[in-house]
C-alpha cells in the first residue's frame, strides 16, 4: 500500500513541514555533491549506536548531536522520497493541531527516541543510522489518534494490477505499523544488526502516540 494523499483539510500553512522538506532536501543535494567519499559523512553525523549508548566516539560532534544530525540525512532518493512522501501527507495535519513551535518540538522529541529505541535494540553496532524515519514516525502515531477515520488515498499494487483506494487511517498506517514489528523481529532473529532501523520506527511511532496526549488537549 502506498499512500499519496488525505482528505483531511488544514486550517493554515504548513510552515514546518515545509521547512523541513526543504531541509532534508538541501542535505540530500549535499551529500549527492560529495563523491569522494559518501559514507564517511553518514559515519561522521549519523546516530551510531554504541557511541549514543557509550558517549564514547572519533566522530565530529558529540554523539548526543548526531541524534539531531541523523534526521535529517538519507541513505539514497527513495529512502529520502518515502520518509518525504510520508511527512507532507500526515504533517500537515499534526502541525495544524499543534501550532508550529510545539509541531517542532514534538517532531524532534519522536525523532530522539526512535534514535534510542535503535540504539538500545542494538548496543554493540558501530553501523549509522541516518533519516527521518523515526521522527516521521512520530507523526503517524499522532495522526492515527487524531485522525483515525481520515480518509487516505492510497495505490493498492498486486502484480500487474493496481487500484486506487479510499482507506481509512487507521488501516493504512495500521498497516505499515504492523509491518514495522514483523520485520524488526525477523531482523533480530536472522542477523544482529538491522540494514533498516525497524525499532526505530516502532520507537518513533509509540513515541507519538504518547506525546500527542501531551502536546495536544481538546478545548471544551
Amino acid at each position: 500500500m502506498i499512500p499519496y494523499k488525505d482528505d483531511n483539510p488544514t486550517r493554515r500553512i504548513p510552515y514546518v513541514t515545509i521547512t523541513l522538506i526543504v531541509i532534508n532536501s538541501i542535505v540530500l543535494i549535499m551529500q549527492a555533491l560529495n563523491t569522494s567519499d559518501p559514507g564517511r559523512t553518514a559515519y561522521a553525523y549519523g546516530a551510531i549506536p554504541h557511541s549514543l549508548l557509550s558517549l564514547q566516539s572519533i566522530q565530529p560532534i558529540h554523539p548526543v548531536l548526531t541524534v539531531f544530525t541523523s534526521m535529517f540525512m538519507h541513505g539514497g532518493l527513495l529512502h529520502f522520497g518515502s520518509n518525504m512522501l510520508y511527512l507532507w501527507i500526515f504533517g500537515d495535519n499534526i502541525e495544524d493541531r499543534l501550532g508550529y513551535g510545539k509541531f517542532i518540538l514534538f517532531y524532534i522529541i519522536s525523532g530522539t527516541v526512535a534514535a534510542y529505541s535503535h540504539a538500545l535494540a542494538y548496543p554493540g553496532s558501530y553501523v549509522p543510522m541516518i533519516g527521518a524515519s523515526g521522527a516521521v514516525s512520530g507523526v503517524l502515531g499522532a495522526y492515527l489518534i487524531l485522525f483515525p477515520q481520515a480518509r487516505v488515498h492510497t495505490l493498492i499494487i498486486l502484480g500487474f494490477f493496481y487500484q486506487v483506494v479510499r482507506l481509512p487511517a487507521v488501516l493504512v498506517i495500521g498497516f505499515w505499523i504492523v509491518l514495522q514489528f514483523i520485520n524488526g523481529l525477523l531482523s533480530k532473529g536472522a542477523a544482529g544488526q538491522a540494514g533498516v532501523a525497524w525499532f526505530a520506527h516502532i520507537g518513533g511511532f509509540i513515541a507519538g502516540i504518547v506525546l500527542i496526549k501531551f502536546f495536544f488537549r481538546e478545548r471544551a
